[in-house]
């Protein structure tokens, strides 16, 4: 061993500066740093709320949302006719919607060309046409082109029914495109025929699966039953938006609007809360 490394292996090492109190702490750890955004937000949100809240002329919110002697008088009527017309125009539309796009669905997927050609048109077409236009067309355009008067409800319906329809199919043909091919072969084997294996074994289990959006089409229907005011009602056949707007022109206060608004919720709540049970169940399911 050579003098020079036995003089550096015996040579003490040089002592480290001392470290500032506190310093291994200087740095925040990403958990610390997201609190602290966390808390800068919250803090954020905080003064907006102060600042409006004192800044807010709460009386006359009060009286333009809240007025107490306005909500007192749209009741009962927006409960017993308003809101039953609600539901039964939803409905109506979405039984003949549900029927109609469950032929659509088949005929997407019928080995002859010209359903499928003609299922995709009307699919295509009513999907991007506004439901507006569809309920100005059977309200007014086929009673002055056929010289003919449809029922108020049976108008509903079909406005309702076809626009829905369009969504519904496809809807339809992804549930039974994903019902497993083994079980139409299983069918088959037994001597069932492919319309009637197709009736009984893959239709319900295609519909079970596509019951959760299913279900959101029917919150849509139920919003897009307000376009019926354009079709002049009378009073018994008011529903909630023309039921809340009347009201509104009545006592220049915006409170039947928010009480419509809410009955709406009565509506699309439970059934929000019904489709996550649904997709919940589903998932566990698969």
């Amino acid at each position: 061993m050579s003098e020079s490394e036995s003089d550096s292996q015996q040579s003490p090492r040089a002592p480290q500066a001392p470290r500032a109190p506190g310093a291994r702490q200087s740095r925040l750890s990403r958990r610390q740093r997201a609190r602290a955004v966390r808390g800068g937000q919250y803090a954020v949100l905080l003064v907006v709320v102060l600042v409006v809240a004192l800044a807010a002329d709460w009386g006359e919110i009060r009286r333009a949302f809240f007025d107490v002697e306005v909500a007192k008088a749209q009741f009962p009527d927006i409960i017993t006719t308003a809101l039953v017309n609600t539901v039964v125009y939803t409905l109506l539309g979405f039984g003949f919607g549900l029927a109609l796009g469950l032929m659509l669905a088949l005929m997407r997927l019928s080995k002859v060309p010209p359903y499928r050609w003609l299922a995709v048109a009307y699919i295509e077409f009513f999907r991007g046409v506004p439901a507006l236009l569809v309920f100005i067309a059977l309200g007014f355009g086929v009673p002055l082109a056929f010289q003919m008067s449809l029922n108020q409800y049976v108008t509903v319906m079909l406005a309702l029914g076809l626009v829905g329809a369009a969504y519904m199919a496809e809807t339809i043909r992804a549930g039974i495109l994903a019902v497993p091919k083994g079980q139409t072969e299983a069918a088959r084997s037994l001597g069932m025929s492919q319309g009637r294996a197709m009736v009984s074994i893959v239709i319900p289990q295609a519909l079970r699966i596509v019951l959760p959006p299913l279900t959101n089409e029917l919150i849509l229907l139920t919003k897009d039953s307000s376009l019926v005011y354009l079709l002049g009602l009378s009073l018994s056949q008011y529903e909630l938006a023309k039921f809340g707007r009347d009201a509104l022109n009545q006592n220049r206060s915006l409170t039947p609007i928010l009480i419509a608004g809410l009955c709406y919720l009565v509506i699309t709540l439970p059934l929000g809360h019904l489709v996550r049970r649904l997709e919940a169940r589903t998932s566990k399911a698969r």
